[in-house]
């Protein structure tokens, strides 16, 4: 939308074709003759002579309309030549800081978007996408004339002014910008081919002015375009943030491939051998060097050190459907050397960005070992224009292509999306939402995991069980105490993994409430908002009688069949503050009852009662060494019984061997056995033994000796026995 003009790497201003995936996209549907790459300044002229004879297209978008007719052969180009006109008209007078006519940056936009493939409807808006912001039109004049669709996506892209918002003007645009691509994904569409024709043409700018935009590209716009699928625009997008971020390690990386170039290409015979193969195979498939762009062979470089002729491209294999695909791939793996580790199925199971494709290696009969790449052509498609191939994903479908209930209908609106519309809505500070967002998009990948209800998550890599607790719970996630993934008990810090199952554990206890360590384990905006709002809080830890600042030991909080999932260091987990309820009575008036923690009884244990300071009675097992004292001390036992309910509070000592995942293993014999963990404490080892002591409440007393077998079948676990701590009464 800003008026720069000139290549950052000294190329004169034009408006050229998407360099390598316009050349794959000729490759794989045909050659088209006949266009030569477009002059600005002769653009400027015919923009400046107005619109062509009625009827007639204007020439200025004569290669926008034969980019876009070569994608949809049918499309009406009527609008398109009213929004140019329209466009034409009112940015007439104004020019680029290069000189061109400032018309030739929305031309050069919208033939970006017609070459990936773009509908006529977000041609138009991009034609249009500057008029509100830069011209005297209204978004009321916008829809009167294209409608609402059109005037809602040149709403979307047009930025808030910085006399209305000052210095939070950019993010607040950007905010701005992302609630509207949840609307209409196209609207990001536009945003993205507008920064490309910026960025290359940012030459003209002040070089303090060029790191500043290129930043906001690397660190907000090229993780949407990653996110949205958008490969032609990410990929060089990353080529001229890189040029002019770290100018260095491009000079170097343009050097070597250019010197790479030069002695010609080892991926070339390799290709007429796979091609060979294939057609002996009775495949029909096209084969396709595909160069690696300068951000890609530089991340190579770093990874592989000095590169071979072979690191410098890949193989792309083109087939017509999906079975023919798993056909090449056996190919390769019976004809060459595959390298299994480099497998990857992205056709069974696509990125959350639409992307499918095989990926393998395979090396020749020289050792050199070459990248392959197999995906049917509309596959491709969907690979380089992302959710830009889809048309309008809005349109509704036909009843022979209705999708199945239960799938989602539209594929532009996966998890990312969702999280990052919420978790902005908690964000009304412009510099928090601009530091979250940033940090959001530069987690870049996504993993998906299960449900225990049969959903989905989608998540950001390297989430752990807290993100997933406050992405299927929001708020109420503050009771979490634990998860189990896989069926095993696990920490909430537990970082997960693609194709996890997850089952999250909320306390029944209303007070329950995040740790400050839960910070530490969040990577999602949404959970650290949340998990931060509730620490800063005042009232919400008065409430659970804690301290201002957050409660210990919170993700660990006892609930009913739930273990402390707790490992590694030696630790002591307490539960959620609740009343105890003893479930023994006693023949003193007005005095209350405690359980002796020395000795821990329980029904049908035979038990006595001694009265202490504050009106409580301690009772004791009969059998308990403290008893003995009592009535060394001459204290006089009072009468106790025990009531008809059967639950009961017990704590158990286990004695066991170190190991890992010990203390998992337990505290899922205890949840198995339908106890409730009231406290748990682990000690320090000890010669490779461990102790552990549980304060357990059971829903029935007579479970306990079944209780304790299972505990004590926990491989390592040596004995377990009621607790016999020396205590006074």
């Amino acid at each position: 939308m800003s008026a720069e003009a000139t290549n950052p790497n000294g190329v004169s201003p034009e408006l050229r074709p998407l360099t390598q995936p316009a050349a794959l996209q000729r490759t794989a549907q045909g050659r088209r003759r006949g266009r030569p790459r477009i002059d600005l300044r002769r653009l400027g002229k015919a923009a400046l002579l107005g619109s062509a004879a009625r009827g007639r297209t204007p020439d200025a978008i004569a290669h926008v309309a034969e980019a876009h007719r070569a994608h949809h052969p049918e499309a009406d180009l009527t609008i398109l030549s009213r929004a140019y006109v329209l466009a034409e008209s009112s940015h007439r007078g104004q020019m680029r800081k290069s000189g061109e006519p400032y018309i030739t940056h929305p031309l050069a936009v919208t033939l970006i978007l017609a070459e990936l493939g773009a509908e006529t409807t977000t041609l138009t808006a991009s034609l249009l996408h500057d008029t509100v912001e830069d011209t005297d039109v209204t978004l009321e004049q916008v829809r009167e004339q294209f409608g609402d669709e059109v005037c809602f996506l040149v709403d979307g892209v047009t930025k808030l002014e910085k006399v209305d918002y000052g210095a939070a003007a950019e993010p607040e645009t950007f905010r701005k910008m992302l609630v509207a691509t949840g609307n209409d994904v196209r609207v990001m569409s536009i945003k993205l081919a507008d920064r490309l024709h910026n960025m290359r043409t940012l030459g003209v700018m002040r070089p303090e002015k060029q790191v500043r935009i290129a930043k906001v590209t690397h660190e907000v716009l090229i993780p949407l375009a990653e996110r949205l699928g958008v490969q032609a625009l990410k990929t060089e997008l990353e080529d001229l943030v890189f040029a002019i971020l770290q100018p260095d390690d491009y000079a170097r990386t343009r050097t070597l491939i250019d010197n790479n170039a030069a002695q010609g290409d080892p991926l070339a015979p390799i290709a007429d051998n796979v091609r060979g193969v294939l057609k002996e195979a009775g495949i029909t498939a096209e084969v396709v060097v595909r160069p690696r762009h300068s951000v890609s062979v530089h991340r190579v470089s770093r990874k592989r050190g000095d590169l071979r002729g072979t690191d410098f491209g890949r193989l792309l294999v083109l087939v017509g459907e999906d079975a023919d695909c798993y056909a090449v791939l056996g190919e390769l793996h019976t004809c060459f050397t595959p390298v299994i580790s480099e497998f990857k199925d992205f056709i069974a199971s696509p990125k959350f960005n639409l992307y499918q494709s095989l990926h393998t290696a395979v090396a020749g009969g020289d050792g050199a070992v070459a990248e392959v790449l197999i995906r049917t052509h509309q596959m491709h498609k969907v690979a380089e224009a992302g959710v830009v191939a889809l048309g309008n994903p809005y349109a509704q479908p036909d009843a022979a292509e209705s999708v199945p209930d239960g799938e989602r209908v539209d594929p532009t609106r996966p998890g990312w999306l969702s999280r990052l519309l919420e978790w902005q809505e908690s964000t009304p500070d412009p510099d928090a939402f601009w530091t979250s967002l940033r940090a959001d998009l530069a987690q870049d990948r996504e993993i998906t995991v299960f449900r225990s209800d049969g959903g989905t998550l989608g998540l950001p890599a390297g989430a752990s069980c807290v993100d997933a607790a406050y992405a299927q719970y929001g708020e109420a996630a503050h009771a979490c105490i634990g998860a189990r993934v896989n069926g095993r008990l696990a920490t909430l810090s537990t970082v997960l993994c693609d194709g996890d199952s997850v089952q999250l554990l909320l306390a029944h206890d209303a007070a329950s409430g995040p740790s400050p360590d839960w910070l530490d384990h969040a990577r999602t905006p949404a959970a650290r908002i949340a998990i931060a709002g509730w620490l800063a809080d005042p009232e919400t830890a008065h409430d659970a009688g804690l301290p201002k600042r957050g409660r210990p030991d919170g993700e660990t909080a006892g609930a009913p069949g739930v273990a402390p999932p707790v490992s590694g260091a030696p630790a002591a987990v307490e539960g959620a503050s609740r009343p105890v309820v003893e479930n023994a009575v006693t023949d003193l008036p007005d005095a209350s009852v405690r359980l002796a923690g020395c000795c821990t009884p329980v029904p049908p244990d035979r038990v006595l009662g001694f009265a202490v300071r504050g009106g409580v009675v301690t009772v004791h097992r009969e059998g308990c060494a403290a008893v003995a004292r009592m009535r060394a001390l001459g204290r006089e036992p009072v009468g106790v019984r025990w009531q008809d309910t059967t639950d009961c509070r017990v704590t158990l000592v286990a004695e066991s061997f170190g190991r890992p995942h010990l203390l998992a293993d337990l505290t899922e014999a205890i949840a198995t056995a339908g106890a409730e963990v009231v406290s748990a404490t682990v000690e320090p080892p000890s010669e490779q033994r461990v102790r552990h002591t549980y304060t357990l409440q059971l829903p029935d007393a007579a479970g306990l000796p079944a209780l304790m077998r299972a505990m004590r079948e926990v491989p390592g676990v040596y004995d377990v026995g009621r607790a016999q701590h020396p205590a006074t009464a």
